[in-house]
C-alpha cells in the first residue's frame, strides 16, 4: 500500500517502510508497506537510515492510544542515518556525513518558543511537526509525516543533529528522544554535585536518566518494582536501589529526595513517591501522557512545598547538547540489536518488560 502526497511526481520517490494501517482489530501491528517521500528542497538534507532506536511512544501511537493517529502510522524518531543528498543552500551538513533525527523535523520558527530554541513549545497555527504522525496538533487536514522505521527520510538542515565522532553511533540512536527527554528536566531543574536524585523506573528512559544524573554529580537511587534490576541498575551507576513495593523501605525514605525523575509509562500512583521529597522537592512525570491511576493528595504537596510536574522531549539545540554530554561522559544507551522483521515481537517484549533497556533496528535489514 502507498501512501499518497501532492507534490510534484518529478519530485517524488518510493521508499521501503514498515507502517500501521490501523485495521487491526484488537491491537495494532506494523507491516511492510512502501511510502512516498519528496526529493529534498533547498534548505532539506536526504537521509539513507542506518539505525533507528523503538520507543514505547511508538507503540502508544501505533495503537492509538492518545486517539490523535493518522493512519498510516510509520514510528520511528530516534534516528541515526548518513546524508546522501543535500539541497542548494545546505552548508552545515556535507555527503556522508552521520547525523541524527530526533522527535521533530519543523516548526513555525516565528514564535517566542521556537525563537528561545525550545521548539518542543511552538505556538504557531499548528505546533510543532514531528517526524511521524504529521502536526502535534492536528490541524484536521490529515496531514500525515513518516518517521524511521523506512530506508530514507528528508529533513530540514536546521532539525537535523550532528553525532560526535566519540560516539558508537549504532548504539547512539536513544539519545535523540529517551537521551533528551531525560536531560531536559533535570538540567531545567537545575540537578547539580551532592543532590539526592531518585530516578523511578528503570527502563528505556529511566536508564538513561539514571547514566545522566550521575554524570551531573547527583547521588542517585535507582526505584523500581523489579528486584531483577537491581544489579543493572548498579551497573548503570546508580547509588543505590529503592523497591517501591517494599513500602517500609518507602517510608524509611520520605522526605529524603530533593528531585524525582518518573519515567512509568502507564497510569500509576503518583502519591508514595510525592512523600519521597523533601521540603521543596519537585517531582517530574516523562513517561507517562495521561491521568495519573489516583487523583494527587495535595495535602501532600502543600504541607512540604513540594512540587509536580511534567516534560516532554526538548528543543533542537538541547538535544545537541545531550548528545556532545553524552560524548563527553562516555554514555552510551543500552541496547538490543534488531532486525525489522522482527518489530512486532519487540512491541511486545517493550510492553512486558522483557528489554535491556532499548532496542534499536539496524535498517539494513530493510534494505536488503
Amino acid at each position: 500500500m502507498i501512501q499518497t502526497i501532492n507534490y510534484d511526481e518529478s519530485k517524488i520517490f518510493i521508499t521501503k517502510a514498515y507502517g500501521a494501517s490501523g485495521s487491526f482489530i484488537g491491537g495494532k501491528t506494523v507491516e511492510p508497506i512502501e511510502i512516498e517521500r519528496y526529493k529534498p528542497k533547498a534548505d532539506e538534507v536526504l537521509i539513507e537510515i542506518l539505525y533507528c532506536g523503538v520507543c514505547h511512544s511508538d507503540i502508544h501511537q501505533v495503537n492509538n492510544d492518545w486517539k490523535n493517529t493518522i493512519y498510516p502510522c510509520v514510528p520511528g524518531h530516534e534516528i541515526i542515518g548518513k546524508v546522501i543528498e543535500t539541497g542548494t543552500e545546505v552548508s552545515a551538513f556535507a555527503i556522508n556525513d552521520i547525523v541524527g533525527v530526533g522527535c521533530m523535523i519543523d516548526s513555525c520558527q516565528n514564535c517566542k518558543p521556537c525563537m528561545d530554541g525550545e521548539e518542543q513549545f511552538c505556538l504557531g497555527p499548528v505546533a510543532q511537526t514531528m517526524t511521524y504522525n504529521g502536526y502535534f496538533k492536528p490541524d484536521g487536514s490529515g496531514y500525515n509525516t513518516f518517521g524511521g522505521f523506512s530506508t530514507h527520510i528528508v529533513v530540514k538542515d536546521s532539525f537535523v543533529l550532528r553525532i560526535p565522532e566519540k560516539l558508537k553511533y549504532s548504539a547512539a540512536a536513544p539519545i535523540l528522544c529517551a537521551g533528551v527527554t531525560t536531560y531536559s528536566p533535570l538540567k531545567h531543574w537545575g540537578i547539580q554535585s551532592g543532590d539526592s536524585v531518585g530516578i523511578i523506573g528503570i527502563g528505556g528512559l529511566g536508564h538513561m536518566g539514571v547514566m545522566i544524573a550521575k554524570a551531573m554529580g547527583a547521588k542517585v537511587t535507582a526505584i523500581t518494582t523489579s528486584e531483577e534490576k537491581r544489579q543493572a541498575a548498579h551497573e548503570l551507576g546508580a547509588d543505590a536501589i529503592l523497591i517501591s513495593e517494599d513500602e517500609k523501605a518507602m517510608e524509611a525514605l520520605e522526605t529524603t529526595f530533593d528531585f524525582l525523575l518518573c519515567t512509568i509509562p502507564d497510569s500509576f500512583d503518583i502519591n508514595p513517591y510525592i512523600c519521597l521529597l523533601k521540603p521543596r522537592g519537585t517531582i517530574v512525570t516523562v513517561g507517562l501522557l495521561g491521568p495519573y491511576k489516583s487523583p494527587t493528595n495535595n495535602m501532600e504537596v502543600a504541607k512540604f512545598a513540594r512540587s509536580v510536574s511534567g516534560s516532554l522531549i526538548g528543543g533542537i539545540a538541547e538535544t545537541q547538547e545531550v548528545l556532545d554530554f553524552c560524548a563527553e561522559h562516555d554514555i552510551l544507551p543500552h541496547v538490543e540489536m534488531i532486525e525489522m522483521k522482527d518489530i512486532n515481537k519487540a512491541f511486545d517484549q517493550i510492553q512486558n518488560e522483557d528489554v535491556r533497556f532499548r532496542f534499536v533496528i539496524d535498517m539494513k535489514s530493510l534494505q536488503d
